[in-house]
């Protein structure tokens, strides 16, 4: 494993940068397990929390209407581990991708061709600002058509769209009362104030 060194803010000792292949071969000598829940996120590898009953609740009801009303062609991803550029390499909560747009990396995790994402959503309940931060941030760069970020504590959702290198056309914070829709999912459409 050749493993760069990157030097992060002024005064943090030098930090090593890893890549897919790298978390690869660490998952096949069993260094991390298959279901390890982390991210790489631009070369750092990033451990996630545990999920809680309000995630769990938000993220299956979401997923329902999704699969429910995303049209054949189009793949509904549960923590889906998607290799986005090789030094990243995420797993979304929910993300909706064309079959047509979906390929195997050569780590042999999933790759999207750029602007394949349609929908991608991060729900949230210790990790809001870093959701809205770095790694909306992140999406707006990598194409991600539309992003959301859903507040499981509060059930606030923020909505992005329209991605660019510079950021996010439009940010749209919607209430838990409100109905929430995807441009390029037409027939999907829920109110988190509806799930138990």
């Amino acid at each position: 494993m050749n493993v760069a060194v990157i030097d992060p803010d002024p005064g943090l000792p030098p930090r090593r940068a890893f890549n897919a292949d790298d978390i690869r071969r660490m998952v096949d000598a069993g260094v991390l397990a298959e279901d390890e829940n982390i991210e790489l996120v631009e070369g750092e590898i990033v451990v996630m929390a545990a999920k809680s009953y309000a995630h769990e609740r938000i993220k299956n009801a979401l997923v329902k209407a999704l699969v429910m009303a995303a049209p054949a062609d189009v793949e509904i991803g549960i923590e889906m581990t998607i290799q986005f550029a090789p030094s990243i390499l995420l797993e979304p909560d929910i993300v909706a991708i064309p079959v047509s747009k979906m390929r195997k990396s050569e780590a042999n995790f999933v790759t999207v061709e750029p602007g394949g994402c349609l929908l991608l959503i991060e729900m949230a309940a210790t990790s809001v600002a870093f959701d809205k931060g770095r790694k909306a941030s992140l999406y707006a760069k990598l194409g991600v058509q539309e992003y959301w970020v859903v507040d499981t504590n509060e059930r606030w959702t923020w909505i992005y769209r329209g991605p660019s290198e510079g950021g996010w056309a439009s940010i749209d914070k919607h209430g838990p009362g409100d109905t929430l829709t995807a441009q390029e999912l037409p027939a999907f459409h829920i109110r988190l104030d509806d799930i138990g």
